[in-house]
């Protein structure tokens, strides 16, 4: 009888969970749904698409790439009272960290998913955040673009990256998100929120960029990283380590027997000189 209570109970529980899990489903805004990334690593966006520049020139996406440097890819609008702003910021703040720069080792293209925003929204965003970070020549590489419904939505298409207007709230609603593409278009990575580690920013441009940018110091700390999709991040390669330390104990050990031997020969060489003499 006791048992039989215990388990009547529990099943009584399950019921009522699982009824308050399918009413909160059923509450669930299906907007929602509608909302989110795609992910699709490996893909090529289409280089041809056309958007309008801050100044209102119409440009390609394939003409802001330039060749050997990867590209961050940021999907916003520029009147969106929160989320994007958070988003652009934390991108600001990542990029005034590292010593790379827009323009000479990157590009960075951040466009509008609004068809109702023009030139004159990119322009006050890009002379807001380019005067705040004081870098020359980051004005060629951090580009600001309004667009079309038709361009907005195959770029958005292309990267995954689903959006979805509502009405109710007179808002666009979106994942906080950036893509890492590579010099000729490639999807490489996606990271998500709107505070990004620096370390995992870089290593994510190097990786893009297939290891051609940055310092000879930085391509040997970048190459003992990986990014690991179940924790998000950037993690230490024991194998990559390994090498670098067999590399590192081989030239330690080639410069030590170089000296040892340039020793011993003049050691040698010595009683033949006073013999000589």
């Amino acid at each position: 009888m006791k048992h039989t209570l215990i388990i009547t109970c529990l099943m009584s529980v399950f019921f009522i969970f699982d009824s308050a899990i399918a009413q909160l489903n059923q509450n669930r805004p299906a907007i929602l749904d509608e909302i989110g990334v795609d992910e699709k690593l490996g893909d090529r966006i289409p280089l041809d698409l056309r958007f309008a520049n801050s100044y209102g020139d119409s440009v390609s996406i394939g003409d802001l790439i330039e060749s050997g440097k990867p590209v961050i890819l940021n999907p916003l609008y520029y009147e969106c009272p929160v989320l994007c702003g958070l988003v652009l910021d934390g991108v600001f703040k990542v990029i005034d960290d590292m010593a790379w720069t827009p323009g000479r080792e990157y590009t960075i293209i951040s466009y509008s998913i609004n068809p109702n925003e023009g030139p004159e929204h990119a322009a006050a965003h890009k002379q807001r955040y380019l005067r705040s970070l004081d870098r020359p020549g980051a004005e060629k590489g951090w580009h600001f673009l309004t667009g079309n419904e038709e361009s907005i939505r195959a770029l958005s298409d292309a990267v995954g990256f689903k959006y979805k207007y509502d009405e109710r709230i007179d808002e666009y609603l979106h994942m906080a998100s950036v893509m890492m593409l590579s010099p000729e278009g490639t999807i490489t990575r996606y990271l998500y929120g709107a505070n990004f580690d620096e370390f995992s920013f870089r290593n994510a441009l190097y990786e893009s960029a297939d290891g051609q940018i940055g310092s000879a110091l930085d391509r040997v700390i970048l190459y003992c990283f990986t990014y690991d999709p179940s924790s998000g991040s950037y993690v230490p390669v024991a194998m990559n380590i390994m090498k670098l330390g067999g590399l590192a104990t081989v030239i330690i050990l080639g410069i030590f027997l170089g000296v040892f031997w340039k020793r011993e020969r003049r050691s040698s060489q010595s009683p033949q000189i006073e013999f000589e003499k």
